[in-house]
């Protein structure tokens, strides 16, 4: 499919699990995944009505928002681990970072940052999984609070990525745990799903649905 096949097509689908959750269309975002695909086929899929990218490695990031710098309204979300050395590019250029794990990082992100404040998840690793980065269930509260006492960082929700499974039907109860988990802190938005379980995820809550594989294809 084209560009704006694809984007149609998952636009579509997330406004048919919104009506199966009863929820409005407009109350789930679509975060379009661009890692490791070239500059030209985000610049597409912007052509094609899609603001929000997300990049999981801060290099990539820095070149990407460097080569597509003239297209305005491009809203920039970094989507995976960070080590410190690298947190100049996401307190930069992103207006999103969903992979707090550590109060280090934050405070990182917190000096680096001017304008307007990071809107932060923290990543809850909600299966404990070693491959995978992310904090405990339990230790969540605790970094939450220390985020929000740094300045420059705005605390909005909690991001998960449950185990991979064949079904979608798997995730449900990995979602159910961390949507509970952010109404019980007050945090408002949850990145939850990407393209085989984000129906499921809007089930249960998510706000913010991470798409790749069926907006650009495979990775190359």
């Amino acid at each position: 499919m084209s560009p704006e096949e694809s984007l149609a097509e998952v636009r579509g689908q997330i406004d048919a699990a919104c009506a199966q959750a009863g929820r409005a269309p407009g109350s789930v975002n679509l975060l379009a995944v661009s890692k490791l695909q070239p500059a030209e086929a985000v610049r597409r899929l912007y052509a094609a009505g899609q603001r929000h990218f997300g990049e999981n490695y801060a290099q990539e990031l820095r070149d990407k928002a460097a080569a597509l710098a003239d297209l305005p309204g491009l809203v920039w979300h970094a989507i995976g681990p960070l080590q410190a050395n690298k947190a100049k590019y996401v307190a930069k250029l992103a207006a999103y970072f969903h992979a707090l794990d550590r109060v280090e990082i934050a405070a990182e992100l917190s000096r680096r940052r001017a304008g307007e404040p990071l809107r932060c998840f923290v990543e809850v690793n909600v299966a404990g999984e070693s491959s995978k980065s992310g904090v405990a269930p339990e230790a969540v509260e605790p970094l939450a609070e220390k985020v929000r006492a740094l300045p420059n960082l705005a605390l909005v929700g909690l991001m998960a990525m449950p185990p991979l499974e064949a079904e979608a039907e798997a995730s449900r109860p990995h979602f159910r745990a961390v949507a509970s988990l952010a109404r019980r802190l007050g945090l408002a938005e949850l990145s939850l799903g990407s393209t085989h379980d984000f129906a499921v995820a809007i089930e249960e809550g998510a706000t913010w649905v991470r798409v790749g594989t069926a907006l650009f294809g495979s990775r190359p």
